[in-house]
C-alpha cells in the first residue's frame, strides 16, 4: 500500500465513520434508556433513506432540505411502532424484545422488497459532481457534509440529553424508573421520546447519506449490524463510545479495503471488534454511561 493511497482510506474512513456513530448513538440511546437492543434500527435507517430518495429524485429536493420531512417523520414512524409493539412487552424477559424487533425486521424488510422491488436506487445530486482535493486526497462534498453534520448532529443532541429539562428527564428515567417516577417524571413519556429521538437519529442521517449512498431493501442489514458493533465496542449506553467506536470501524474498513482484496474488509472489521472484546469485554468506555 503506498503512502497516497493509505491517506486516502484513512480520510474516507474518518468520514464514513461520522456516519456511523451517528446511526450507532440512536441505537444506544434507545439501549441506554429502554434496555432493548432494536434489530429494526437498520429497517428504519432504510425508510429513511427511500423517503429522502423519493423526495431527493422524483420531487427535486435538495438533500439537506429534506431533513425538515425525515427527521419528524422517523420520529413519529420510531413512536408509533414503539407504542404499538414495544411497549406492550417491556415487562416480559429480554428475548421476548429480541425476538420482536427481529421480526419487525424482516417484516419492514419484506415490506420493502414488495413496494420497491430489489432495484438499487441512487439519487443524483450536485454534491458528488465536483470533488474537493488535497494532496493525494479526494473527497467529495457530500461525504465531507454529511461528516461535519454528523459531529453536529451529535453534539446538539448530546446538548439535548445534559442540558435541558427534558434530557434530564429521560436521563433520570434511564438510571432508576422508580426513582423518577416518585420525582414526578411520567416515565412512559420520556421512554417514548428516547425511542422517537433515537429514530430520529436515522432520519438525520439518511439526509447526509442520499448524495453518495444507494438505496435497496437490504441497505439497512449492513448498519444495523455495524451499529450493534459499535454500541458494544464503546460501551452499552455511552455516548463518546459509540462516537469513538463508529470512528474506529469506519477506518479499519476503509483502510481494509484498501489493503485486502474483496470483502476481507469486513473480516478485518469483526476481527478488531474481537480483539478490542477479548482486553475490554465492557467495551472501550464499558460502565461509563454517559
Amino acid at each position: 500500500m503506498t503512502t497516497a493511497l493509505f491517506l486516502q482510506a484513512l480520510v474516507s474512513g474518518i468520514l464514513m465513520g461520522g456516519i456511523l456513530a451517528l446511526i450507532s448513538i440512536g441505537l444506544t440511546l434507545i439501549w441506554g434508556v429502554l434496555k432493548i437492543i432494536n434489530f429494526a434500527h437498520g429497517e428504519f435507517l432504510m425508510i429513511g433513506m427511500y423517503l429522502v430518495y423519493f423526495l431527493v429524485a422524483k420531487w427535486g429536493w435538495d438533500p439537506y432540505l429534506t431533513l425538515i420531512v425525515s427527521i419528524p417523520a422517523l420520529f413519529l414512524i420510531g413512536a408509533g411502532i414503539f407504542e404499538l409493539t414495544i411497549r406492550p412487552i417491556l415487562k416480559y424477559p429480554a428475548i421476548n424484545q429480541i425476538m420482536l424487533t427481529v421480526g419487525l425486521s424482516l417484516v419492514l424488510q419484506n415490506l420493502a422488497l414488495m413496494f420497491f422491488k430489489a432495484d438499487v436506487l441512487f439519487a443524483q445530486t450536485r454534491y458528488n459532481a465536483v470533488p474537493i482535493t488535497v494532496g493525494p486526497v479526494v473527497v467529495t462534498q457530500g461525504k465531507l457534509i454529511a461528516f461535519v453534520g454528523s459531529i453536529l448532529a451529535t453534539l446538539v443532541l448530546y446538548w439535548l440529553l445534559q442540558s435541558t429539562d427534558t434530557g434530564r428527564a429521560i436521563r433520570a428515567a434511564s438510571q432508576n424508573r422508580d426513582a423518577a417516577t416518585l420525582m414526578g417524571i411520567d416515565v412512559s413519556w420520556a421512554y417514548l421520546l428516547a425511542f422517537g429521538i433515537g429514530s430520529a437519529c436515522l432520519g438525520v442521517s439518511a439526509s447526509l447519506m442520499i448524495p453518495f449512498y444507494y438505496v435497496s431493501p437490504t441497505v439497512g442489514a449492513f448498519f444495523g449490524l455495524i451499529a450493534f458493533v459499535i454500541v458494544v465496542l464503546g460501551g452499552m449506553g455511552n455516548f463518546l463510545g459509540a462516537l469513538v467506536g463508529g470512528l474506529i470501524i469506519g477506518i479499519t474498513e476503509s483502510v481494509g479495503a484498501a489493503a485486502l482484496p474483496g470483502s476481507l474488509s469486513r473480516v478485518l472489521v469483526f476481527a478488531v471488534f474481537i480483539l478490542i472484546l477479548l482486553y475490554r469485554p465492557l467495551g472501550l468506555f464499558g460502565g461509563k454511561q454517559r
